[in-house]
């Protein structure tokens, strides 16, 4: 099994900056993908950033020149810097990361619980 801890949410006014982070923790011999979902209040969960294990990365049109992902191999660890926040990055952001723990198993993914990002003034 692989545990997931995300830190780093809280309230943040309009235009100001967090950086999430996740930690991944367990079984893993090897870690592919790496992203960030956020899910507001009556809406479905989306994704807002992924990075690949070549260090490739995509964002959701929304957050494309303020979000920036990264992860650090070397502590299983992804990032997510988040600048010039607006009202509508309101959301508790999980990230979630596809592993495996030996070479002959497939890649599953797994899940934070979840930070709760709110921007208000």
């Amino acid at each position: 099994q692989v545990q997931l801890v995300e830190s780093g949410g809280g309230l943040v006014q309009p235009g100001g900056s967090l950086r999430l982070s996740c930690a991944a923790s367990g079984r893993i011999l090897s870690i592919n993908a790496m992203g960030w979902y956020r899910q507001a209040p009556g809406k479905q969960r989306e994704l807002v950033a992924v990075i690949g294990s070549g260090d490739s990365t995509n964002y959701t049109d929304s957050v494309k020149g303020r979000f920036t992902i990264s992860r650090d191999n070397a502590k299983n660890m992804v990032y997510l810097q988040m600048n010039s926040l607006k009202p509508e990055d309101t959301a508790v952001y999980y990230c979630k990361v596809s592993s495996r723990s030996f070479i002959w198993r497939p890649y599953i993914d797994y899940w934070g619980q979840g930070t709760q990002v709110t921007v208000s003034s």
